[in-house]
């Protein structure tokens, strides 16, 4: 049987953010291979992670800057290892390659982190973000060395994608397209959604320790929902996230009917019962679980160009995209009070969903490249010169560092 070997930034919450349940996606697609799954993490238990033993993963906590780590994969022997993010792969990337060589290394990005910081700064600089913002940021660096380190390269999103190609000049061999994936998208789930006339008041979800939901919360509260209330005095906005810290919880204001409600036990439910997303990011990178949602549950969505970025391919969005206030304002309301254009919006997630995110478009070329990547490894290292250097003096840095944290810790 072979062997996958998951090292985790986090355990894995697929209720608190769209990234938890994309790493229990992915570890589906490999226990349906016949992989036994290990996963192995340095972080604290949550309260509200999934229990991995009920899906047959293997549970291991390890530490960082320990050779105790050496041990534990040395005895494990893993086929592949997959990093959670690639701050993940420069603590442990260099120990799986001393003890166990052989292994493919799968980097997950879920998003360009180096492409998020860079907008973030250039936002809260207040000037437009330009690629040149790209090519001085540390965190670029720190990335793309971790991606040219690894065998293959998991990305959600195919602007990122084009991105590392033109950019960066990563070479394609190295990537693979697999964004969040959704089972069979059947017709009759549709009737089973309450209908324009039962549902009620705008929504916004997102997991408030990622930075842009946060911001996104603000900027509701202070320029959009005081304009939608004017139009609308009677609507609600209900602000749901995991982690909501005080600084969101003092923003619950239900005078003016904008909610501050923390957790969704159920978010799907919790979307399917409003008639409207709300999503104006301002900064950000990869694929929004929560627009996704918004498609699942029939919900239309107002969203920005951010929000949108390589969701829809050419098919036209659930909603409308649009960056400048007033004509945000003006979309929200008539997605809220126009049924037509509301059921057209819904049926094109629909369409997107179908088109573009179900399971069996990918699960068998990411199958097929798996294999191909076991059969010629060797050569697909040997073309890969760029990650041999890399992982020859960055990893000899990384290693001495992590040895001497680990002696000054004795």
């Amino acid at each position: 049987m072979k062997k996958l070997l998951v090292i985790g930034y986090v355990w894995p919450e697929p209720n608190s953010s769209a990234a938890g349940s994309r790493m229990m996606q992915l570890i589906g697609l490999f226990q349906k291979q016949g992989y036994e799954v290990t996963f192995a993490s340095a972080a604290q238990d949550s309260d509200f992670m999934v229990d991995l033993l009920e899906f047959g993963i293997h549970k291991v906590a390890i530490k960082l800057n320990d050779s105790s780590f050496d041990e534990f994969v040395k005895a494990l022997q893993p086929n592949v290892v997959l990093f959670d993010r690639f701050m993940i792969e420069e603590q442990f990337g260099w120990r799986v390659i001393e003890n166990c060589s052989n292994a493919i290394r799968i980097l997950d990005t879920e998003d360009l982190h180096c492409l998020r910081i860079a907008r973030q700064k250039a936002f809260k600089q207040n000037r437009p973000f330009s690629i040149n913002d790209l090519l001085v940021e540390d965190v670029a660096k720190r990335e793309i060395a971790s991606i040219l380190r690894c065998d293959l390269i998991l990305m959600i999103s195919e602007f990122e994608m084009d991105l590392l190609q033109t950019v960066f000049k990563i070479d394609f061999s190295l990537l693979f397209y697999l964004p969040i994936l959704l089972d069979g998208f059947e017709a009759s789930f549709e009737k089973k959604l309450p209908s324009f006339e039962e549902r009620e008041g705008f929504v916004f979800i997102g997991n408030f320790l990622h930075e842009p939901n946060w911001n996104a919360v603000q900027y509701l509260k202070e320029a959009i929902w005081p304009k939608i209330l004017q139009k609308l005095p009677n609507a609600t906005l209900k602000i749901y996230g995991a982690y909501p810290s005080q600084k969101v919880l003092q923003l619950h204001h239900p005078k003016t009917n904008f909610f501050i409600m923390g957790r969704a036990e159920d978010a799907q439910k919790v979307v399917q019962q409003s008639k409207v997303v709300l999503a104006p990011l301002r900064f950000g990178a990869g694929i929004k679980g929560k627009l996704l949602e918004a498609m699942q549950t029939g919900t239309p969505s107002v969203t920005t160009t951010i929000g949108a970025e390589s969701m829809q391919g050419d098919l036209p969005w659930n909603g409308y995209v649009i960056d400048a206030v007033e004509e945000f304002v003006d979309a929200a309301v008539q997605l809220y009070t126009d049924k037509s254009s509301w059921l057209t919006s819904q049926q094109n997630g629909f369409s997107i969903l179908k088109k573009r995110y179900q399971k069996d478009l990918f699960e068998s070329i990411f199958v097929e490249r798996l294999q191909y990547l076991f059969s010629t490894i060797e050569e697909h290292r040997r073309n890969n010169f760029y990650g041999a250097l890399l992982q020859h003096h960055t990893l000899a840095s990384t290693k001495y560092m992590s040895k001497w944290i680990e002696a000054k810790n004795k």
